[in-house]
């Protein structure tokens, strides 16, 4: 008896896309970043929309909160809040796509990074891993030239050891399909 599948392609088509959206409504990715301008977090907002219409769940750090914690003088309240929050957002994702632009990677983000790469460590059908995106054309002028690029050594290190850097966004999302398809 011939498999369903090649009698009736629409069905195998079917099948696959069926699959396709169950992995991707399964998918919930943590997006790490700096987020303390507002081109900052303009910037996460676009990535933000291009992984949702990509029909990914997304978790963005300053979306959680009402007014911006870090704007106000709580002291040790505000910090706990944010840590736990964020948190819960890492360890709720099944991948990070961690924004590395500037000088230096975000130390938050670089945080982010540690936790998640060792809970991908721990458990990687769960945690599928971490995808670093790098646009900054002062580290993409080093790509190839020194080591990690110019990013620092450990943080790529913690990447590489789940995932990869990426030099786009159309680059990122590739990225977060791949690992999102990954058995």
């Amino acid at each position: 008896m011939l498999p369903v599948a090649s009698v009736y392609p629409a069905v195998a088509t079917l099948l696959q896309d069926t699959q396709r959206v169950r992995n991707t409504l399964a998918m919930k990715i943590y997006l790490a970043g700096p987020l303390f301008s507002d081109a900052e977090r303009n910037f996460l907002d676009i990535v933000a929309a291009r992984l949702r219409a990509e029909g990914f769940d997304v978790f963005v750090p300053h979306e959680q909160f009402a007014e911006q914690k870090f704007m106000r003088s709580d002291g040790d309240a505000a910090a706990d809040e944010v840590y736990a929050v964020d948190l819960a957002g890492v360890m709720g994702a099944n991948a990070v796509l961690a924004w590395l632009d500037g000088t230096q990677v975000d130390d938050g983000t670089a945080v982010e990074i540690g936790i998640f790469s060792r809970l991908a460590a721990q458990d990687p059908a769960r945690y599928k891993g971490i995808i670093g995106l790098s646009t900054d054309m002062r580290v993409a002028r080093r790509k190839g030239l020194v080591p990690a690029d110019g990013i620092n050594l450990f943080v790529v290190g913690a990447i590489r050891a789940s995932g990869e850097v990426v030099w786009s966004v159309d680059e990122a999302v590739a990225a977060l399909i791949r690992l999102r398809d990954r058995p």
